[in-house]
């Protein structure tokens, strides 16, 4: 590797490390928290469930009054999801449906395929034990149990679990406000002709929808022209109120490349060169109390240095507990003979085989490829890869929220 350029590790940890976690806290409604980060441990005002509860439809009863197979009892009382019956008097059983509550004194509840229904009575076919088919009040949550961790996302399933426990709001950390503009005097929006050497501005989109996805308050400062003075301005505007400068492009040395400058003249920056394919080179800095990062132009390198290095930046500045993305392991459908001496993160999909494949072209300028993929594979440096090996696969599913 080479002696300027970080290692992959070295430079995500010292990203993580320059997060500035948000103390500030908002109380959000359940019914619309999904993808904030829980600001303290939630705790169950109520043990689920909160009665001894039957799990399917059939007979409550004692389990000590049917002692052989046969047993024929007087059904004494109906009991559907949602009401709570009468005490259960000896040598009868009471008619129960699925998410009712146990009468007192019964134990058990047969299922009705074992039951017949003659009249007043059933007849109970099976010779049952204490506690068959019951939901024992309190065994998936205890009163006072931690529910939910700080730090936690909150994913559908986390709001239906809070939910279930009746908490209708819930502490998230505050929204992270991102301030995101492009440079750039060939770019030009969707919608507008294209003049020659004119660019139309992807990075643009792609960038504020990851913002979006993850959470943030996003103020979009537009397009800034190739000018120094122009690109100060929209900074010191950007640095207010925001935790997170997000630029793209127009970091390095070239004489319309003002962003460098403009950073260094309004706060300061470290030009970083990360031993990473696609998406080497990576600007971090501040200006005033906003953190500053510069990603390459590149829109594949952008949306890969993104996802591997702001995601977690992000999740960390929103005090998210899980910061890196989890890795499927997968057999390589394809071989990679000849590797950079940087890591790689290849562009490849899921096949209908339980293997992994790769796009055609790994280029970075084939934007269509983070479109084709499932995910990215993960190459170490320096590591050839033969059809039929192990790989690192890393889902979108992993890395998109």
């Amino acid at each position: 590797m080479n002696a300027n350029m970080l290692s992959f590790d070295e430079a995500l940890a010292t990203l993580i490390r320059k997060a500035q976690p948000i103390r500030e806290i908002d109380m959000a409604d359940t019914f619309v928290a999904q993808g904030r980060v829980l600001a303290a441990d939630l705790h169950s005002p109520v043990s689920v469930p909160a009665l001894d509860t039957s799990t399917m439809d059939g007979y409550a009863l004692r389990a000590a009054d049917v002692t052989a197979p046969g047993v024929s009892l007087p059904v004494s009382q109906r009991i559907p999801a949602g009401s709570v019956g009468h005490p259960l008097q000896p040598g009868t059983a009471a008619r129960i449906f699925t998410g009712a509550p146990l009468p007192a004194g019964a134990d058990v509840v047969v299922m009705q395929e074992m039951c017949e229904h003659q009249g007043e009575a059933v007849v109970i076919n099976h010779q049952p034990r204490a506690g068959e088919a019951v939901r024992l009040a309190g065994s998936e949550i205890a009163r006072g149990d931690t529910v939910l961790a700080a730090g936690t996302r909150l994913r559908p399933q986390e709001l239906g679990l809070a939910a279930s426990v009746g908490i209708a709001q819930l502490p998230v950390v505050r929204r992270m406000r991102v301030a995101l503009f492009s440079t750039g005097d060939e770019l030009v929006m969707p919608g507008e002709t294209l003049p020659p050497g004119g660019v139309y501005n992807s990075n643009r989109f792609q960038l504020r929808a990851l913002l979006l996805q993850l959470g943030c308050e996003v103020t979009d400062f537009g397009i800034v022209p190739d000018r120094l003075e122009a690109t100060r301005a929209v900074l010191r505007d950007a640095a207010q109120g925001h935790e997170l400068i997000l630029t793209s492009g127009g970091v390095s040395v070239g004489e319309e490349d003002h962003v460098k400058p403009a950073v260094e003249a309004e706060g300061s920056l470290d030009l970083w060169k990360i031993a990473m394919k696609p998406g080497k080179p990576l600007a971090y800095g501040r200006v005033g109390a906003a953190a500053f990062i510069g990603l390459p132009g590149n829109p594949v390198s952008s949306f890969v240095t993104f996802l591997m290095m702001v995601r977690p930046f992000i999740l960390a500045t929103q005090g998210a507990s899980a910061l890196k993305p989890r890795a499927v392991a997968l057999r390589a459908d394809f071989d990679w003979p000849r590797p950079d001496r940087r890591r790689e993160f290849l562009r490849a999909r899921f096949n209908d085989t339980g293997g992994v494949e790769l796009y055609t072209h790994q280029g970075a300028a084939a934007l269509s490829s983070i479109v084709w993929a499932d995910g990215l594979v993960d190459v170490p440096a320096d590591t050839p890869i033969a059809r039929g090996e192990t790989v690192r696969f890393l889902p979108y599913g992993e890395l998109l929220y």
